[in-house]
């Protein structure tokens, strides 16, 4: 995967990708969520993208990353809160 709006490959470590299966959430979803969700950054490399969708019951869903050469999704989570 290939993000546009960091101009970088996306990875995946294995966590997100079992936790992409228990909370069905599929490579189309999580790449719409990381191209158009709002972003929190924890510090200069850490941050969180998240996104509500209609339709789902576990809102809001939310990716925890780390940016450098590459966006590394380290889990997905869902009822998240920005606070």
């Amino acid at each position: 995967m290939h993000s546009n709006r960091f101009q970088c490959a996306i990875r995946l470590t294995r966590h997100a990708q079992t936790r992409m299966l228990e909370r069905n959430i599929s490579e189309d979803l999580l790449l719409d969520l990381i191209e158009t969700g709002s972003i929190k950054y924890k510090d200069a490399k850490h941050l969180w993208i998240f996104k509500g969708y209609p339709g789902r019951q576990d809102n809001l869903l939310c990716v925890a990353a780390v940016i450098g050469t590459a966006l590394v999704v380290k889990t997905v989570l869902n009822h998240f809160s920005p606070e």
